[in-house]
C-alpha cells in the first residue's frame, strides 16, 4: 500500500547517511563513494516526492497526511542537514539537485510539532556526529 511505498523510498537512507557523515577525511576516494551512495538514496526520496498523483508535501500516499513516517524521518533529515554543512563542508546541493526533498525538509522543520521537540541546536548534532569524524 501507500505506507509500504513510502517506506521503500527510505530503504537504506539512514545507513548511507551514517556511513557518509562518520567517514573521515572528507573528499578522499571512499568519501566520494559514500557520498554517491547517499545521493542515490536521496534521489530515490526525491523521486518518491515527485510521484504521480501527489498533491501534498508528506511521504505517504498523495502526501496530504502527516504520518509517523514523517515524524520518524524528521530528526534524521535534521541531523543530515546540520552535518552536511558543519562536518562535511556542503558536498551535496540539496536545493539545486533535490528541490522537492529540500522543500520537504523545510516544511518538516517549520512544523510546530517539530519545533517544540528540538531541544538542541546544531552544535549538539555536530558534537554527537562529529565524535565519529
Amino acid at each position: 500500500g501507500a505506507t509500504e511505498a513510502a517506506a521503500a523510498a527510505l530503504n537504506g537512507f539512514f545507513p548511507a547517511m551514517a556511513k557518509f557523515i562518520k567517514h573521515s577525511p572528507n573528499g578522499d576516494e571512499e568519501d566520494v563513494e559514500l557520498r554517491t551512495a547517499l545521493e542515490g538514496k536521496l534521489q530515490t526520496l526525491e523521486d518518491h516526492l515527485s510521484g504521480d498523483g501527489r498533491s501534498g508535501p508528506y511521504l505517504v500516499g498523495n502526501g496530504e497526511l502527516f504520518t509517523l513516517l514523517d515524524c520518524s524521518l524528521a530528526p534524521k533529515l535534521y541531523a543530515l542537514d546540520v552535518c552536511l554543512e558543519k562536518i562535511k563542508e556542503n558536498p551535496i546541493d540539496l536545493k539545486g539537485k533535490l528541490p522537492l526533498l529540500r522543500k520537504y525538509m523545510d516544511d518538516l522543520f517549520a512544523r510546530p510539532s517539530f519545533q517544540s521537540t528540538v531541544e538542541y541546536g546544531p552544535e549538539t548534532v555536530v558534537w554527537g556526529w562529529g565524535s565519529y569524524h
